[in-house]
């Protein structure tokens, strides 16, 4: 008798970890994959800003780099969920890093052609493979662990994801910015073309190297995924008498309303998040003034804050339920959009860096909150969760038209729809009805 009581201690301790023992070493090299795609989106931010000065282009024509990479998130995230139904999670993130590291080694021709779409088709095959990353990624750290601490797992794996942001944009300033030539966009008009081909190579150089040394990253992070023994996921299974077809899983899940009302929020944060970064270099140089590797500081700063708080919420999720935190910060943010919407100046600058204090906590805390209750169909639930960052594409080229119409401040006004909405979703719209 005592044995049995003692088993179901051991049992019960195991289950109440966030992190077990057993699944230690395969979150860890997980959680490499979310700071490895944090870096990659990250330095997409700044090539915002370089491919804008390199080949004269207009807001809306260099927010395609984001309309790109976030709409390849959109096109792969289904099929990585059928090759994951078939396969396993393992096989997903596999395929996935091998994606990453060929878009990123498809920025050495691209530079040698010297033209910006083939720029935006690596950017595609990359983003193509982060979609797989994070479609697998995601749901298998939720499911590889005890279900009562899922959320809080979940926001440990991502709270790693900022370190590879503060990565990225410390790249893109140091290797990248920086090596813009100071002629304005009136001077290289008058150029001869040899003259700017010359400008132009060494700048596409400076975006083309460090991205061949990220997929020697990846190769090695993809060597100690494969020959690793990772754990079996945790997800229901699909019983006998349960329809497994693309329609009467979608269907189920459109049955779920707080899922639904949780792929809407992703959407909405996505292209809340995206379009904040994408656009606070812009927005700096416009209301404070200086260069793009300056105004980058200011990005910096927001990743820095970002990555902070992530962990702080992580701790504040022990004493404050997960959804409830969310809907205040949803609010707090909302409030400083329209600081920086009717202020600016170095005040809306600095508000620009708080929002990104409270957007911390939003992805997987959504993530968590949508998947619950959704069993067997969790695999597709989390790619329709992936396929709402399609937000970042869609919402940052709203922005980008808005800005070039209006003016950069009230291009905000998209970010601040997405935090309304956010507010009510962690208030009402996450809870489960039966």
């Amino acid at each position: 008798m005592t044995d049995i009581l003692i088993t179901n201690k051991v049992i019960k301790d195991e289950n109440s970890k966030v992190i077990p023992k057993s699944i230690l070493i395969p979150f860890i090299l997980l959680t490499s994959c979310f700071a490895l795609w944090g870096l990659a989106n990250n330095m997409t931010d700044v090539l915002i800003a370089q491919f804008r000065k390199v080949f004269t282009l207009s807001d809306m024509q260099s927010g395609l780099v984001q309309t790109a990479f976030y709409g390849a998130y959109f096109v792969l995230a289904l099929p990585a969920a059928i090759f994951i139904q078939r396969f396993s999670y393992k096989a997903g993130v596999l395929l996935g890093l091998g994606l990453f590291a060929s878009g990123a080694l498809l920025f050495y021709p691209a530079a040698q052609m010297m033209e910006y779409m083939p720029f935006l088709m690596a950017l595609f095959v990359l983003a193509g493979g982060l979609s797989i990353l994070e479609t697998s990624a995601n749901p298998y750290i939720i499911a590889m662990g005890p279900q009562e601490t899922a959320t809080r797992r979940l926001n440990i794996a991502q709270a790693f994801n900022p370190v590879g942001s503060i990565t990225g944009v410390l790249i893109g300033k140091l290797y990248i910015l920086s090596q813009l030539n100071p002629a304005t966009d009136a001077e290289r008009a008058v150029m001869s073309a040899n003259e700017l081909d010359v400008i132009q190579a060494a700048e596409l150089n400076a975006v083309m190297l460090p991205y061949i040394a990220v997929a020697a990253v990846i190769v090695v992070v993809w060597l100690a995924i494969a020959f690793t023994k990772m754990p079996q996921a945790k997800d229901q299974a699909i019983t006998s008498d349960t329809d497994s077809s693309l329609s009467a899983t979608f269907a189920r899940l459109a049955k779920k309303k707080h899922f639904v009302r949780g792929v809407i929020g992703q959407f909405f944060y996505v292209g809340a998040q995206i379009g904040c970064w994408s656009w606070t270099i812009r927005y700096v140089m416009t209301q404070v003034g200086g260069t793009e590797a300056e105004a980058s500081n200011f990005l910096l700063a927001s990743i820095v804050v970002f990555s902070a708080f992530r962990f702080i919420c992580v701790g504040l999720m022990k004493y404050i339920a997960p959804e409830k935190l969310l809907a205040a910060l949803a609010l707090v943010a909302a409030g400083l959009v329209m600081l920086l919407m009717t202020v600016g100046g170095i005040a809306g600058a600095y508000a620009l860096v708080g929002i990104s204090a409270c957007m911390s906590l939003m992805f997987p805390t959504i993530f968590g909150l949508s998947l619950q209750d959704l069993g067997s169909d969790s695999k597709f639930g989390g790619s329709c969760l992936i396929m709402a960052i399609l937000g970042g594409a869609v919402l940052t080229a709203i922005m980008g038209q808005l800005s070039d119409s209006f003016g950069i401040q009230a291009a905000f006004v998209v970010p601040f729809i997405g935090f309304a909405y956010l507010v009510y979703f962690g208030l009402k719209g996450h809870k489960i009805e039966k």
